[in-house]
């Protein structure tokens, strides 16, 4: 899982340039895809990471590459950077994004291979290999791949595996919309969350122990007090789009949010 988390520090602020963003309520102002963020440095740092939600970047404070940033500067354009060598911004700025859609799904296959029953191992260590086969591409090869495609025959495979470690006994809401609804307290284990809405729920001391929150939208989910311990296929940054604090039970590999709550039962900002 360790190359699967972003290192910024190897990378050349992919992440600052080559998406677009329009001004919401997570991003302050519009930016064009492969232009530059306002606040990105020459060195590649962000210049207000220390207050990107209290600027309004709450979007950028939010993001995870899943360690595509560095993997498409270090390995696929060989430590080259854009500022210097504008021949191949275009392509690094197209590479990126495709990057990042397929360690997303590295970063779920490697869950499910630690967790699924040993009869779904081989064909999960095979969807491994053949999703980093993809990834490390060279810049036209990877500009082909229908990440569409591809993400459909793992999803399969993801759903067949959560289906083992769950069981078929939880809660029913794949795809639901449940935004801003009142779930405090509410026992989802086992639950099929997968690509609920969840913008803005309370979900305070709701127990979502083996629920399958795969692609669910958290944003502004209040979790404080609940059980995310044994959720299924949660990100970091599904993680770092909700409100906790220090009574929220993550999965080891998802770090505790900074912006969290320091204390249980305090106020959130």
């Amino acid at each position: 899982m360790r190359e699967l988390r972003a290192d910024c520090g190897s990378c050349v602020g992919l992440c600052c340039v080559a998406p677009a963003f329009a001004a919401s309520a997570d991003f302050a102002v519009d930016k064009p895809a492969g232009t530059p963020c306002a606040n990105l440095l020459a060195d590649h740092r962000c210049g207000i990471h220390d207050s990107l939600r209290d600027k309004g970047f709450r979007g950028c404070a939010v993001f995870d590459c899943f360690g595509a940033g560095q993997r498409v500067t270090r390995e696929t354009f060989d430590g080259r950077d854009w500022r210097t060598e504008p021949a191949v911004a275009r392509p690094m700025f197209a590479a990126f994004p495709v990057v990042r859609d397929l360690h997303e799904l590295l970063w779920y296959l490697a869950e499910a291979l630690d967790r699924a029953p040993a009869a779904l191992r081989a064909d999960l260590r095979a969807a491994y290999a053949e999703t980093d086969r993809l990834a490390g591409q060279d810049p036209d090869a990877l500009a082909a791949v229908d990440v569409h495609a591809h993400r459909g025959r793992v999803n399969a495979l993801l759903t067949r595996a959560s289906e083992a470690v769950r069981g078929r006994r939880g809660p029913h809401h794949r795809g639901a919309d449940l935004a801003g609804r009142d779930l405090a307290g509410a026992d989802l284990r086992r639950a099929n969350l997968r690509g609920a809405v969840l913008i803005g729920a309370d979900l305070t001391r709701a127990d979502l122990r083996l629920a399958d929150v795969t692609g669910a939208d958290l944003r502004g989910a209040t979790v404080c007090g609940a059980d995310l311990s044994t959720a299924l296929f949660l990100t970091q940054f599904q993680a770092n789009a909700t409100r906790g604090d220090t009574a929220t039970l993550l999965p080891a590999a998802v770090d505790r949010p900074a912006h969290w709550a320091a204390r249980a039962g305090s106020r959130l900002g």
